[in-house]
């Protein structure tokens, strides 16, 4: 029995002293040794709440109950940017775009309508007192041609001008008077045509028809069958449709960029598939305060009248700058409210937000002033979740305050509270 106890004793002891030369030999191992050699020595140690205070070596943090986070040279962020793994950027969708120098082209789609041009519109009043015996368009909007009669009147006035007219001539006294009595014929309403008419006829005309001086529609009449009409009284008022005006309302911002002259595309929805080429006729001085819209006019040749207003229709401007410009993504363009930034991509994983001074925008580009040059990777898609990971890692900067840091200095050499050992 005591030799059996024997050789278990020894037993046990030469698996104990196996078992400590092994954990010797692991605790001396080339990985162990780094760690304990300080190969990848920490930066510094920060609480994860509180990033901007650093301390010099480990311990529990005396902000919040827990130990401190080392945070080693190969993670350390640039200064004022943020170090982001691969992996991670995969999963936060991270993509970048170039800064390029080109011409900015601005293309703007808005709404439109038709409406008459008032350059094209006629008024025909009464010169004389007269009765109108017949009207040959008794109703709004019907279509006119140029020297259509549209009423018969019969005037006093002009019978005793033709008269006198015609007795000046048969007298041949002399050809001022001649000329007195024609021009007293034009004064009471008679047009060329007609005095011409009296002239070669040499007959009085008591009713004289009103002719329309122009192909268009009758927008107002005033003119009706049995009536008394005075000096001054509106007879018609024509529209003439040679030329048709399409009033676009384009925002305030975009219509700094219209000039007279500047090109358009018209499309309507009641010509699908047709485009008129257009271009500014006139910008008028008023903005509209309810839509903050101003209105832009085109000029349209409208021969066939295809276009009548009251017509919906669509305006695309286009135009480039005078001179290439830096441009980047509109997407990555961020307003923080006081500045506007971009984060720009270093390379290695490395971002960090740059403050610019922005211009135009157009076609999805936007113009960079200052702050970038030609060449650099600016995010374009996963911005404020690198600006996330900018807080959690202490960044000192952030999208909302470039120019400063975004908390308390970081004091140098602070001590961590350390735990006590039992």
């Amino acid at each position: 029995m005591a030799v059996s106890i024997l050789l278990v004793g020894a037993g046990g002891f030469g698996l104990y002293r196996l078992g400590e030369s092994h954990g010797a030999r692991v605790a001396a191992s080339p990985a162990n040794d780094r760690v304990s050699t300080g190969a990848r020595k920490p930066l510094y140690w920060h609480d994860p709440m509180v990033p901007q205070q650093h301390f010099d070596r480990p311990g529990k943090s005396p902000f919040m109950d827990m130990q401190l986070v080392p945070v080693y040279a190969d993670d350390a962020p640039e200064a004022g940017g943020v170090r982001v793994s691969p992996r991670v950027q995969q999963n936060l969708g991270v993509r970048t775009a170039p800064v390029v120098t080109d011409v900015l082209v601005r293309t703007l789609e808005v709404p439109a309508s038709v409406a008459f041009n008032e350059r094209e519109v006629r008024v025909l009043e009464a010169r004389a007192a007269s009765f109108v015996e017949r009207v040959h368009v008794r109703a709004t909007l019907d279509r006119v041609h140029r020297g259509q009669p549209l009423a018969d009147l019969y005037s006093p006035d002009w019978v005793a001008a033709q008269e006198e007219f015609l007795t000046v001539k048969h007298l041949e006294a002399g050809a001022e008077l001649l000329d007195a009595a024609r021009q007293r014929m034009r004064l009471v309403g008679m047009s060329e045509e007609q005095i011409e008419q009296v002239e070669t006829r040499e007959r009085v005309q008591p009713r004289l028809s009103v002719l329309s001086p122009v192909d268009g529609v009758i927008s107002e009449l005033g003119a009706r069958a049995g009536m008394t009409v005075t000096p001054g009284a509106l007879l018609f008022r024509i529209n003439g449709l040679a030329t048709i005006w399409v009033t676009a309302e384009v925002p305030e911002s975009a219509a700094a960029g219209l000039r007279v002259g500047s090109p358009a595309e018209v499309r309507t929805t009641a010509l699908p598939g047709t485009v008129f080429r257009a271009r500014v006729s006139a910008l008028p001085p008023t903005v509209a305060l309810d839509t903050r819209t101003r209105a832009v006019r085109l000029e349209l040749v409208n021969p066939q009248g295809e276009l009548v207003p009251g017509m919906f229709a669509t305006v695309k401007f286009a135009s480039e700058s005078a001179a290439p410009t830096l441009l980047v993504p509109s997407e990555a363009v961020i307003e923080t409210g006081t500045r506007t930034v971009v984060i720009v991509a270093e390379g290695n994983g490395a971002f960090s937000p740059v403050e610019v001074e922005r211009g135009r925008e157009g076609n999805g580009q936007t113009e960079i002033l200052t702050g970038l040059t030609a060449g650099q990777q600016v995010v374009v898609s996963g911005q404020f979740l690198i600006d996330s990971e900018a807080s959690l890692n202490g960044s000192a900067q952030r999208m909302s305050n470039v120019a400063g840091t975004a908390g308390p200095a970081p004091k140098a050499g602070a001590t961590a509270e350390r735990e006590p050992h039992p």
